[in-house]
């Protein structure tokens, strides 16, 4: 039987995964909206959506709208920016929704903020509260890694040089889920009511999977004999040591500390759910059909762009 559609606002729509995701919903017969800053490109979104140019830190009134899907996000995770787009932003976007009769929210999140030792998670994890505080059906969508997360080593690879470990490549893993099977899974939040009112953690297909093997596998796809090295996270220690006391003086060097406890914590901190005592691979749902070897071969192919933006690993 056929779903019926629904009248969706969506935030953060020119990111991938906002793109990705107006697509899924277009697709499944939504009528989307688009809520795009004025100075933002929005000719990569599907021709079919309407546009909206609002500024999400001083949102007026809203439209009217069966649901939100919100997959904005802080850029960098800095924690002034963190505290402005994670927590206040959507805090007015929740505002607005509920004077505007809407009945729905779905939330990207990150799974990271099962643990929150920083300030973007504890942002995020602030409006998580609001929201399941609020009248709203709700979804929160906590997803466990990106492919463009994985691929910032792909062109060092290809150039000769080792792909890059902290420790030894296996201490931490990841289910990482593609933009596209991530905003499929965003779209049947508003129709599936087994994912309603829930968190719900979620990766891509198959096997979690540590660094070493994502190492591995480009260079099994580059027809290369692996060459690996190891940074050690005592290193990283240390850089952050230093950039936190010269972070007193020079005030970059502080924002410069932050990037590198986020770097720390992704070094160290498997991205599956956490159970309170260790991350559990097989308690971490899957869904979707896009593998990480398969965008691996695209990219190396030239078939998908590398848009690592902020979240080039190295």
């Amino acid at each position: 039987m056929k779903t019926a559609s629904k009248s969706v606002l969506l935030f953060g729509a020119t990111g991938t995964i906002g793109r990705a995701t107006a697509l899924a919903l277009t697709q499944a017969g939504h009528h989307v909206t688009c809520v795009v800053r004025p100075s933002a490109d929005a000719t990569l979104l599907p021709d079919t959506v309407k546009i909206w140019h609002a500024d999400v830190t001083a949102l007026g009134a809203m439209p009217a709208a069966d649901a939100i899907v919100s997959c904005l996000a802080s850029r960098t995770g800095d924690p002034a920016d963190a505290w402005a787009i994670d927590h206040g932003a959507h805090v007015s976007i929740l505002n607005a929704a509920k004077a505007a009769g809407v009945g729905q929210f779905v939330l990207l999140s990150a799974i990271c903020v099962q643990k929150p030792l920083l300030e973007f998670q504890k942002a995020k994890l602030a409006f998580e509260d609001a929201l399941t505080n609020s009248e709203l059906t709700y979804s929160i969508v906590r997803p466990t890694a990106f492919f463009k997360s994985l691929s910032g080593q792909i062109e060092r690879v290809k150039s000769g040089k080792p792909f890059l470990l902290f420790g030894d490549g296996k201490m931490t893993a990841c289910k990482p889920i593609s933009d596209r099977d991530l905003g499929r899974y965003l779209t049947l939040c508003l129709t599936d009511p087994a994912l309603q009112n829930r968190i719900l953690p979620v990766g891509g297909p198959g096997d979690a999977i540590t660094p070493r093997a994502q190492g591995q596998m480009i260079f099994d796809l580059l027809g290369k004999d692996p060459k690996f090295k190891s940074v050690p996270l005592g290193v990283m220690d240390a850089i952050i040591k230093g950039l936190s006391i010269g972070g007193a003086v020079v005030p970059a060097l502080k924002r410069k500390a932050q990037f590198a406890r986020i770097g720390r914590y992704y070094a160290s901190e498997s991205m599956l759910v956490w159970d309170g005592a260790r991350y559990d691979a097989d308690a971490t749902p899957s869904f979707g059909q896009d593998t990480l070897r398969d965008h691996y071969a695209a990219m190396i192919d030239g078939n998908v762009a590398a848009d690592l933006g902020d979240h080039a690993v190295f």
